[in-house]
């Protein structure tokens, strides 16, 4: 059993994703392992976003729907589970996500961009930062515009393994 599958294991258990199938039947959120993934583009990137989101800091994130798109992947929707992992691949979170939408980015909020957690929470520097992501790692290949849509996710903690520092 690989490292990602262990942590899932564990987190159905913690986040009582796993019920008694006799009584209750099976879980459909428990016969699939949901997909692991990290934030940001890069291993510093993905460390210091997943220790936000263990301090309760970051219940939020962005995505260039463009990223979607190109790697042929569903939108997130309400219920959708993803185990998060650091920058070395280590599985550390199982979130599930509470909200989703779709706008511009220049029609994205100051809550959004407080719930996202990042320098100063300010919806100005939201920008800045995520202006300078998309138009670096996430764009593929179309640059960054300020009508581009983000896909906006909110999310919470069902469980989590603290990091080993």
């Amino acid at each position: 059993m690989d490292d990602i599958e262990a942590f899932w294991q564990r987190a159905q258990q913690h986040a009582r994703l796993v019920g008694m199938p006799s009584v209750l039947g099976v879980n459909p959120l428990a016969t699939l392992r949901p997909p692991a993934w990290s934030f940001g583009a890069t291993a510093e990137h993905a460390d210091g976003l997943l220790q936000l989101v263990l301090d309760g800091t970051k219940t939020a994130t962005a995505t260039a729907l463009w990223e979607f798109e190109a790697e042929g992947e569903a939108l997130p929707s309400v219920g959708t589970l993803s185990i998060i992992t650091d920058g070395a691949g280590v599985p550390r979170a199982l979130l599930g996500v509470t909200r989703v939408r779709t706008v511009p980015f220049d029609e994205v909020d100051e809550a959004h961009a407080r719930a996202e957690g990042e320098r100063d929470r300010t919806l100005a520097s939201w920008r800045e930062i995520h202006e300078q992501f998309f138009t670096d790692y996430a764009s593929h290949g179309r640059g960054f515009a300020p009508d581009m849509p983000v896909v906006l996710e909110e999310f919470e903690v069902l469980y989590s393994e603290p990091v080993e520092r």
